[in-house]
């Protein structure tokens, strides 16, 4: 992947300038709308629906609060250590998080 260099206050003021958000928002939509667009789910998210278990349930089961497990879900934090791995098995095995969580 090529990385690119930062814009500089004037290059993003005179991008931002020349952008047509309305042209920008019609063609999401009528991608959207093709089937062309892609959902990107949070593993966190992923592996909470795949458990079965609420918000507040799944952040129980973790020992972290509702607020630490939306901050993850988010993507502006990232669960470590244990709660990492209970994540994972999440993910793998819903059934044994349904087990414990009973």
């Amino acid at each position: 992947m090529k990385s690119r260099k930062p814009l500089t206050d004037q290059e993003l003021e005179e991008w931002e300038n020349n952008r047509d958000i309305g042209a920008e928002l019609l063609g999401s939509v009528r991608q959207m709308k093709a089937g062309k667009g892609r959902i990107v789910m949070s593993p966190i998210i992923y592996a909470r629906q795949k458990s079965g278990l609420s918000q507040v349930e799944f952040a129980k089961l973790l020992g972290v609060s509702v607020r630490t497990l939306q901050e993850w879900e988010q993507g502006r934090r990232q669960p470590s250590g244990a709660a990492k791995k209970l994540v994972e098995i999440a993910q793998r095995h819903p059934d044994v998080l349904k087990e414990i969580s009973m």
